[in-house]
């Protein structure tokens, strides 16, 4: 996905995910696009918004409900994916989970 998602009215949940890479793709790319992909089709997303210079990434994703984050996090092939992302991909990482109260979006 490119650009700004257009998430729904507030209030609704934020998952922002920041990272710093390894050296190497080892198959990172491939594994990120499906990882985004497969989440795309789960019930609750909203959308996702993405973004990384050589090292560093910041990954938000919306969610409907918390309900809808734990079904994410408790898939199988995201499970396998964040256990490749600690031995391989990720010097390290933050998961922060946040309530959107507030959301103005403007396009000029």
């Amino acid at each position: 996905m490119t650009g700004i998602a257009k998430t729904p009215q507030a209030p609704y949940y934020a998952v922002i995910f920041a990272s710093v890479r390894t050296e190497g793709d080892r198959g990172y790319q491939k594994m990120a696009e499906k990882m985004s992909e497969l989440a795309s089709r789960q019930p609750g997303f909203l959308g996702e918004e993405s973004a990384r210079d050589n090292h560093l990434g910041i990954t938000v994703s919306y969610w409907e409900s918390l309900e809808a984050i734990k079904g994410w996090k408790e898939h199988a092939a995201h499970q396998a994916a964040k256990e490749r992302g600690k031995t391989e991909w990720y010097r390290n990482f933050s998961l922060r989970i946040c309530k959107v109260e507030r959301d103005d979006f403007f396009d000029v």
